[in-house]
């Protein structure tokens, strides 16, 4: 069985972990040909944007498969990709139903956009098996003040997506039987935004992180005048003046 699939519609990717008997664990497979399908997708100027969801309704992501190869050498491999996917010059959307656990939540908060069900599950249980969520801490306290995260962590808890978007997590709640039609309409609206803005817009959005204020305003600065003198920047500006719909082709 493929444990990640693969499929292109509409300038959009979908990467959709497939191993819903073990809830869409992570195994060193699974993470390798996830960083193998980004590269391939960034290279192909046909796509514009990325989903990453699960198989079934079960789990969107719950985790390492302690048995499966992640874990000493696998753990490096886990983080590239979170540093992958958080550095990734196309945008990308995370389609959460079901469980969403430790890693799982690494792997949702490194996306772009999260999307959650109304079924959906969250929490940090590494602390109930006596290990402590540490490489996803670094995108848990860049997502939620330390009061909410540290209790939440603490305590290896599980929780709905209401108190999950409170927290700071999803960027929207719809039900499960919206959640395909609204990730799909979220999708089609990123690939119909310039790929050279949406590149180094991101890259700019980065790059700011911790700057002093000063700082970050003449770093931005710059990165507006990167921005400006791309090709899409004037066919934006031309189809505003002319009111019809840009055609951006990424340069």
């Amino acid at each position: 069985m493929t444990v990640l699939l693969y499929a292109v519609e509409d300038r959009v990717a979908t990467l959709t972990i497939n191993r819903p008997e073990k809830r869409n664990s992570l195994s060193g497979e699974v993470i390798d040909l996830i960083l193998e399908r980004l590269d391939e997708a960034e290279q192909d100027n046909d796509i514009r944007a990325i989903v990453i969801t699960g198989a079934g309704e079960k789990a969107f992501c719950s985790g390492a498969d302690l048995g499966g190869g992640v874990g000493g050498s696998g753990t490096n491999n886990y983080a590239d990709m979170l540093k992958r996917i958080v550095a990734y010059p196309k945008p990308t959307v995370a389609r959460v139903d079901g469980y969403c656990l430790a890693g799982g939540m690494g792997l949702m908060l490194a996306c772009d956009i999260v999307i959650g069900s109304d079924r959906s599950v969250y929490g940090t249980p590494e602390v109930n098996v006596g290990l402590w969520p540490s490489m996803i801490s670094a995108l848990i306290f860049r997502n939620m003040l330390p009061k909410q995260a540290l209790p939440m962590i603490l305590m290896g808890e599980r929780f709905g997506a209401d108190k999950a978007m409170q927290m700071g997590f999803l960027s929207e709640v719809v039900p499960a039987e919206e959640l395909d039609g609204r990730v799909q309409a979220i999708a089609q609206n990123l690939a119909a935004k310039s790929p050279a803005g949406m590149k180094l817009g991101k890259a700019s959005y980065n790059g700011m992180q911790n700057m002093p204020l000063n700082d970050a305003l003449d770093y931005l600065s710059q990165e507006l005048t990167k921005v400006a003198s791309t090709k899409d920047a004037a066919e934006g500006i031309q189809a505003f003046m002319q009111k019809r719909k840009p055609n951006f082709t990424g340069e």
